[in-house]
């Protein structure tokens, strides 16, 4: 993820802004009602933020793609938060990141926000409301957040990189070229990330459950 600065067309980068501030704007009303609502959700909030800034800064090069793998954070972050406050989350950690650490870039925010922050959020989030009302349990739904919600950030990115650098060739093999490309390293961190997701969430649950009141944790 975290595509680098110029590697986008420029119309391409500019359009990725449209959709990724119309769902920043959103999580923008969703904390603000969260916040009036539940005085231990700012706590939530600045836990998640530094969680997804750090762990979404451990970047694994991806050979011939000239991008990177890691864990995402955004699914977690969903399912304590909120899709649509872990899409600021994770919208504030990438700018951090592309200002003070080259990760990234500022003309290609728009493009990472809408794969790692809105596709990796919703897809998590997704994941998990669904397992819970099939009966999986807590952390076999967390985890599957976890795991679908890193990858899907990551078909995200590929077809991203598709649209924009496809040239002559099918949009179709150049995603599947990129997706492919990014499994080696990506399914191990996926893997890793739903086991996280799912002791986090298990933990919180069976330790402070008071702290997620108002969080939908109940099939």
């Amino acid at each position: 993820m975290h595509i680098p600065e110029g590697m986008l067309p420029a119309q391409q980068a500019a359009a990725w802004y449209v959709p990724a501030m119309a769902f920043v704007t959103a999580g923008v009303v969703q904390v603000r009602h969260r916040l009036k609502e539940m005085a231990e959700y700012r706590t939530m909030l600045g836990l998640m933020a530094a969680f997804v800034f750090v762990i979404s800064l451990m970047p694994m090069p991806v050979p011939g793609l000239g991008t990177v793998s890691h864990p995402c954070g955004t699914p977690l972050a969903a399912i304590l938060l909120g899709p649509f406050a872990a899409v600021l989350v994770g919208a504030v950690a990438l700018l951090l990141q592309a200002l003070f650490f080259a990760h990234g870039g500022i003309t290609t925010w728009g493009a990472n926000i809408m794969s790692m922050a809105v596709i990796g959020s919703f897809a998590g989030y997704g994941t998990f409301r669904l397992s819970r009302r099939l009966g999986l349990g807590l952390g076999v739904a967390a985890g599957l957040a976890g795991l679908i919600g890193d990858l899907a950030t990551y078909g995200m990115t590929s077809l991203q990189l598709a649209l924009g650098l496809h040239g002559q060739e099918s949009i179709t093999v150049v995603w599947a070229t990129a997706f492919i490309s990014f499994l080696p390293t990506q399914v191990p961190l996926a893997i890793a990330e739903g086991l996280l997701t799912a002791g986090v969430v298990v933990f919180i649950a069976r330790e402070r459950a008071d702290i997620l009141r108002g969080v939908e944790l109940q099939p």
